[in-house]
């Protein structure tokens, strides 16, 4: 098993144990990995003897008060997003393209683990609409993008066969997409769970035409570099119960230090892991917001 398959199949297995999955789902997920029962069962066990339970939540779980009610950071100006196309260094390259009149700077935004969503369509028209260019990536278009999967977790297990080579020279295609679009301007890189991962990864292996950098609850690569990666201020996001991603906070933190890198990182309190994501069970919208208004003095200060 690869360390993207690993993280993909722990965290079908905690949101099982949170009960955001019934058993028959989670193994049916995990047999798309190629995970027997088993060996799937084993996982649940293990995943289960290591998990802290949140304060006053038996699963560990974002708290009640993470309502619904309102809307997300920055969807009151979001910009809409088009269709678009681009070779890429096996193929064709889809995304979705968000364009401000007026950029200050770019971002190119790398989606979780289930693909290109609508969630992550609307994450590049928020930047557009505070004035960055914004260029969310389908990791799947060699599979013919995220589209063609009917099952969500079928485009999930899709992406855990990828090869990390193949993840980061289609990313650093798209960091080439942006600046064509918006040329003369700074970019930045922002991604979501298995996203934030890819965000460390392209980090390690040498990014020198991001400015930016913007990491959510990622998984941290094994004994990362980041001295190729010197120009990228990095500002990485936690939440505070999620403890399975948060023990390479650490990695990273130490990796940052010692390569000089400009850095924050942030771990947001009463969170979980994907507490930005509005249309999941885990979104926190005082997490969310406390995120979105630190991005853009972030974005103000280093991209613009």
């Amino acid at each position: 098993m690869t360390p993207l398959q690993r993280y993909i199949a722990e965290e079908i297995a905690t949101d099982h144990l949170d009960g955001l999955l019934s058993r028959r789902e989670a193994l049916r997920r995990l047999g798309l990995l190629g995970i027997g029962a088993a060996a799937a069962a084993a996982l649940i066990a293990a995943c289960g003897e290591t998990e802290e339970p949140a304060p006053g939540s038996a699963s560990g779980a974002a708290p009640e008060s993470a309502s619904k009610t309102t809307q997300p950071p920055g969807a009151e100006g979001a910009l809409p997003t088009t269709e678009v196309t681009w070779t890429g260094p096996r193929g064709e390259l889809r995304g979705a393209w968000a364009a401000a009149p007026e950029p200050r700077g770019a971002v190119l935004v790398i989606h979780e683990n289930k693909g290109l969503t609508d969630h992550i369509r609307s994450v590049a028209g928020r930047f557009a609409g505070i004035g960055y260019s914004a260029l969310a990536i389908d990791l799947l278009s060699a599979q013919g993008g995220t589209a063609a999967f009917s099952d969500p977790a079928a485009a999930t297990a899709a992406l855990s066969r990828i090869e990390p080579p193949e993840f980061t020279a289609d990313l650093n295609s798209g960091i080439e997409e942006v600046q064509r679009r918006v040329p003369g301007r700074k970019v930045a890189a922002i991604g979501f769970c298995m996203g934030g991962g890819l965000v460390w990864r392209l980090l390690a292996a040498g990014a020198p035409a991001l400015a930016a950098a913007v990491p959510f609850y990622g998984p941290a690569p094994d004994a990362p570099d980041f001295a190729g990666s010197r120009n990228a201020a990095v500002l990485a996001f936690y939440g505070a119960l999620d403890q399975r991603v948060n023990g390479g906070e650490p990695v990273v933190r130490a990796a940052l230090e010692k390569a000089g890198v400009v850095h924050e990182l942030v771990t947001e309190p009463d969170a979980n892991h994907a507490f930005f994501n509005d249309t999941g069970d885990r979104y926190q919208p005082a997490a969310a917001a406390d995120a979105w208004r630190r991005i853009q003095d972030w974005f103000a200060r280093y991209l613009a």
